[in-house]
């Protein structure tokens, strides 16, 4: 699944993913489970809401590499 994230077009972080939300471009959000739940929580109930994949990944670590980042990411979002 993560390797979707190094060739597909994709916003990493929260921000541009709560930009691409409201956009509506996002087919599949990654949400990093060591992430602030006051971040991530908003996310997940919105992504239920509208019925949008969520992949969970085990360290923001994990995402940001998965990202191609040099820092860890709590959130990215593979868009349209």
């Amino acid at each position: 699944m993560l390797e979707e994230l190094k060739t597909a077009s994709k916003v990493v972080g929260i921000k541009q993913l709560r930009k691409a939300l409201s956009a509506g471009t996002v087919t599949k959000v990654f949400l990093a489970r060591d992430a602030d739940p006051m971040l991530t929580e908003p996310i997940e109930k919105y992504c239920d809401e509208t019925r949008t994949t969520v992949i969970y990944v085990a360290t923001m670590k994990q995402l940001g590499a998965a990202c191609e980042i040099s820092v860890p990411a709590a959130a990215a979002a593979i868009v349209q």
